[in-house]
């Protein structure tokens, strides 16, 4: 015999039957309103080898910032996909994480179903005059092959990851954009799948010509220098990825313009240089590695500011279409930094699922 079969009385049986919902009902709003659990962000140090030595004076001790996802604690033999995300120029892992948010877009996205659970790596490439471009350089050092092969056999190392192609990605945004797409041209058989947001230098544009007011700017003799001309910083930036020369003065690269009668000989030379190392360029001698990719692909705004974004991201899409590489390429109405981070940005809505699809989590 229940307890409610025992209370004689009508009157008890329904204030029992109430009190037995409202129990029943505030548990559940108590679950419903119980945060989901939340990964944590692990800053860590990579004494580089390869970038040890080099003659451009930058530091070869790199930081590292690693997202791991809530359980990764608790299961200590569970292994995790990695998802390698390459900043932007003048930006860093410690923003990405604290300023763009990329730590709550994960845990969210976890959350919602859009991935299951990973560890997302991001290094710290900002240099001395804001980026390395993820190139290899005799100046600045090898920093393909730093991020390529240095810092995942260090993240496979320190961290429980499926130590295998199949279970690595590769994103980025501008400047990490463009370095993605270099990344997986140059290094075939590391990722198993490649996505550049807004990728900057894909391709030639007449934009990469210096503008008025470079020469002046060029006459500074370090970084401090140049802070003010956004212009000739990245100009300097790119000269030493794409076109370096260590004994240069005063920057250890050849320019695009110069302070003498040379400027023209020295600007030819010197695009000659950034045109080759463009993906578009790259791509006839390297199709085979991203036929290797299990999928590709990228985005740009229409509106974007970096003018040459949005024609060579086009033409790069044609030539992909032309040597028959399966991708998906999508311009969207949007800056160059607008939708790209939050709930509704494409790397909460594109990104995230686009690897959850293509990447082995097991």
């Amino acid at each position: 015999m229940t307890f409610f079969n025992r209370a004689r009385n009508p009157r008890m049986k329904n204030l029992l039957f109430f009190l037995l919902l409202t129990l029943l009902g505030s548990t559940r709003l108590a679950a419903q309103a119980s945060p989901p659990p939340v990964g944590r962000v692990v800053v860590t140090y990579l004494d580089s080898k390869l970038l040890r030595g080099n003659p451009g004076g930058e530091n070869p001790r790199r930081r590292v910032s690693v997202y791991l996802p809530a359980g990764y604690d608790a299961a200590s033999s569970q292994r995790y996909p990695v998802l390698y995300y390459l900043h932007g120029f003048t930006w860093n892992d410690s923003l990405i994480f604290n300023k763009d948010g990329m730590k709550t877009l994960l845990d969210q996205a976890i959350a919602e179903k859009q991935i299951r659970p990973l560890i997302v790596v991001v290094p710290n490439e900002q240099t001395r005059f804001g980026g390395s471009w993820y190139a290899n350089s005799a100046t600045n050092g090898p920093w393909a092959d730093f991020t390529a092969r240095e810092l995942v056999a260090f993240v496979d190392g320190q961290f429980r990851t499926l130590a295998r192609p199949g279970s690595r990605g590769l994103a980025g945004h501008s400047m990490g954009g463009g370095g993605t797409l270099r990344l997986a041209l140059q290094y075939p058989g590391t990722w198993a799948a490649a996505y550049a947001l807004s990728p900057a230098l894909v391709g030639p544009h007449p934009s990469y010509l210096p503008g008025p007011g470079l020469p002046q700017a060029l006459r500074a003799t370090g970084p401090a220098g140049l802070q003010g001309n956004h212009a000739a910083f990245s100009t300097v930036a790119v000269s030493r990825a794409f076109s370096p020369s260590p004994k240069a003065a005063p920057f250890g690269a050849n320019l695009p313009g110069s302070l003498g009668a040379d400027s023209l000989r020295r600007r030819d030379a010197s695009l000659a240089q950034w045109v080759a190392a463009t993906p578009t360029y790259q791509l006839p001698t390297h199709t085979a590695a991203l036929r290797q990719l299990r999928a590709l692909a990228f985005d740009w705004g229409a509106q974007d500011e970096v003018r040459h974004i949005p024609p060579t991201c086009r033409t790069f899409s044609q030539w992909l279409s032309a040597f028959g590489i399966r991708h998906a390429a999508e311009e969207y109405e949007g800056t160059h930094g607008s939708r790209i981070m939050g709930h509704d940005g494409r790397m909460f809505q594109h990104v995230l699922p686009f690897f959850n699809k293509h990447l082995d989590f097991n």
